[in-house]
């Protein structure tokens, strides 16, 4: 009776312990739902929820002209949810009924794989029941729109499970165009450069965020839990695409024929400081270190570095134009001073300065500027500025050359260095190495803002990029042009700095009349041709070589474009001078764009008709040839001469000896007296005008419509004259 007493107790105890234990247990999945609930709900959501962000369209890069220079296109990631419940209705119909048809679409359009591939692969996510399968990466647009027509896809998201991820790719339609300018955008922001670099944030817009829940391996977009991004903002740049066309042009031509190392070429519109071209291309090396040459072994140049903002340089003869600013400012001298270039060499404190054509004397100022002898321009400086330096780098200061530019690109290594008597660099050798152009370092951007100032009636302007910021096409900010200094100098001090100026390339002792002299504008500048070092292995023989560079302007007497070409040569360029190098550049840059936008008659084209029926000039057997080989009745008024006008008229063609109208073809027969050739096809106007004795520089297709020296006009041998084609 005890024992089963005992057994009873122990049982009734145990059922006891049960019951409490599953009060407790039960209590415990009360207190838990009921009070904690929102707390572990919440847990499982973050592990399961996570929200992708969804990047805004990045804004466009355009040039003042209107055309695209850095975009954003689409790219598209597609993925498959093969849990989607329209792809496994009817143990999974409508997969099995499209799978060969779309493996052979996307085997067409892809042709990376072929379509048995395709299919098994599709086959095998079906069976292992993905949820988020990476079908393809980064199609494109064009091929997007084929892919939405193909078999399965058209049926839309929930019977074909189809996930289309969208995205941008950032792209410079113009390639090399201005590419170091407009800049690269990379995924890390911060290893942008150019203007997608200073005005990300604009380009960049607002990020959205996507809502994802996890299921079943993988990550998948929650339909309706999405926060749109804002585009960014599109930026109007102040570049022009035809003069950056033919800045690049120019400068790549001369690169490649001299191989030089890099080089420069910088066009700014004289009034507003805008940067309407800046080309910067460089000598692309190999792994090894030599240099990366073409199938025609040339050597290959890129835009790897911003020259012509970036890279701070000695300056050497272009920096005279600051010393004369100076010496005249203070009136230490004027255009007419007399100074003794004492046979073009000169020791200064133990070191000796010498000019590259050895064998003046007594010369004016104004002939020292124009023949660019550095002992002259060392003799004044030391004369009087050696006891007083602060004096000199003060007017420096004024010239905002030992400033950074204020450009809106911003270059670490384009802040200019220009010591002062406190520093420690400075030696009794400062000033007169420094008035020709050595001793300082600043960029070529710089010395264009000097001389833009000249040219702009000794107003400063800052140099800028960007005119302009839109968003969806409204102008939201517009950038006006910036005064840096309203005078840099006296109007008695502009006045002589102009002439001088002119003078290096109107005189014949000028150092850039050889190469700029012909053109049909006036042009005004300076060469310069610093020597540095090979390598940073000094300046010994062999190792030295030769900085070419011309800054200038046109046209002189209205001036409205300023423009910077400076090159690095190698030891092995057969052309080392300023005017030989960046001066031949200049002329062609220079000449392209007076053509283009400031030739008066160009931009007063007649608004005539182009067609056979209107007035045509050229050689008369030519137009005979072809008017017998169209069976077409001529009749020409005379048997001498070769060229004739033409016209229309009684279903017959008119040839007639010359135009009654004098402003037409009457100025063919005398040698020294400048043709009429508007009207002519390209084939004839040269060959009467190089005939003649010019040289002809050609833009356009078509017939002539301008002639950049006007008929009637006394020209010289082997005088340039550019013709308009339209």
């Amino acid at each position: 009776m005890e024992v089963k007493k005992d057994i009873l107790w122990r049982v009734y105890l145990c059922f006891l312990g049960i019951i409490l234990l599953g009060v407790m247990v039960l209590g415990r999945a009360v207190y838990i739902q009921q009070v904690q609930g929102k707390y572990w709900v919440g847990m499982g959501d973050s592990l399961h929820l996570k929200y992708q962000p969804i990047e805004a369209e990045r804004g466009t890069i355009y040039s003042e002209d209107g055309n695209m220079l850095s975009t954003s296109v689409p790219i598209f990631d597609i993925y498959v949810d093969f849990m989607a419940d329209g792809l496994r209705e009817k143990a999974g119909k409508r997969f099995k009924d499209n799978i060969d048809s779309l493996s052979i679409c996307m085997a067409d359009l892809f042709k990376d794989k072929t379509a048995a591939e395709y299919k098994k692969q599709l086959q095998l996510a079906y069976n292992n029941k993905e949820r988020y399968y990476l079908l393809k990466r980064k199609i494109s647009f064009d091929e997007f729109k084929q892919f939405r027509n193909f078999p399965l896809v058209r049926q839309g998201r929930n019977k074909s499970g189809i996930i289309v991820d969208p995205r941008d790719k950032r792209i410079n339609p113009y390639v090399l165009l201005a590419n170091r300018t407009v800049g690269l955008s990379r995924d890390d922001s911060s290893k942008n450069v150019g203007l997608e670099r200073t005005y990300d944030s604009l380009l960049r817009g607002t990020t959205g965020q996507r809502l994802m829940r996890y299921a079943a391996g993988a990550y998948m977009p929650v339909e309706g839990a999405e926060v749109d991004p804002v585009n960014g903002s599109n930026i109007i740049s102040t570049i022009d695409t035809y003069m950056q066309d033919v800045a690049e042009n120019a400068l790549m031509k001369m690169l490649v024929d001299n191989n030089s190392i890099h080089g420069t070429a910088i066009v700014m519109e004289t009034a507003t400081g805008k940067i309407k071209a800046i080309a910067n291309l460089g000598q692309q090396k190999n792994p090894d270190g030599s240099v990366k040459k073409d199938k025609d072994g040339n050597s290959v140049y890129d835009e790897d570095l911003n020259y012509g903002i970036g890279k701070r340089t000695e300056p050497g003869s272009i920096f005279k134009l600051a010393t004369l600013i100076s010496l005249l400012e203070d009136k230490y001298v004027d255009k007419n001073s007399i100074v003794d270039c004492e046979g073009g060499a000169k020791y200064f404190y133990g070191l000796r300065i010498k000019d590259s054509h050895l064998g003046a004397g007594q010369i004016t100022v104004k002939d020292a500027f124009l023949r660019s002898s550095n002992v002259a321009f060392a003799k004044l400086a030391d004369q009087y500025y050696h006891n007083q330096p602060e004096k000199f780098t003060e007017h420096l200061h004024k010239l905002r050359l030992d400033l950074p530019t204020g450009v809106d690109i911003t270059a670490s290594s384009g802040n200019p260095i220009i010591y002062k008597p406190s520093s420690k660099y400075w030696h009794a050798t400062s000033i007169p190495y420094m008035a020709h152009g050595y001793g300082e370092l600043v960029t070529p951007l710089h010395m264009l803002m000097v001389y833009n100032a000249v040219a702009n009636n000794g107003r400063m302007m800052r140099p800028y990029l960007v005119s302009a910021i839109e968003d969806y096409g409204v102008v939201v900010k517009q950038v006006q042009p910036q005064v840096l200094e309203e005078k840099i100098c006296s109007a008695e001090t502009l006045v002589q700095l102009k002439e001088c100026l002119k003078a290096v390339v109107d005189s014949t002792h000028g150092t850039g009349h050889k190469v700029l002299f012909d053109s049909v504008y006036s042009i005004s500048g300076k060469t310069g041709t610093a020597v540095t070092a090979l390598n940073n292995k000094g300046y010994n023989k062999g190792n030295k070589i030769y900085q070419a560079s011309f800054i200038g302007y046109f046209p002189s007497e209205n001036p409205k474009y300023t423009m910077a070409v400076v090159i690095q040569n190698s030891n092995e360029s057969k052309l080392i001078y300023g005017a030989d190098v960046s001066g031949r550049v200049f002329k062609e840059i220079s000449d392209r764009i007076y053509n283009h936008y400031l030739s008066k008659a160009s931009l007063d084209l007649p608004k005539i008709p182009d067609t056979l029926a209107y007035n045509y000039y050229g050689n008369r057997n030519d137009m005979q040839s072809i008017f017998k080989y169209l069976d077409m009745t001529s009749i020409d008024s005379s048997n001498s001469g070769y060229w004739r006008t033409l016209k229309m008229q009684y279903n017959a063609a008119m040839l007639k000896m010359q135009v009654t109208d004098s402003t037409k073809i009457t100025y063919i027969t005398s040698d020294n007296i400048t043709p009429n050739v508007s009207g002519m096809g390209l084939k004839d106007a040269v060959y009467l005008l190089e005939n003649k004795g010019f040289v002809t520089s050609v833009s356009g297709r078509g017939r002539v419509i301008n002639q950049s020296i006007a008929p009637g006009q006394l020209f010289k041998k082997g005088q340039r004259i550019v013709l308009v084609l339209n």
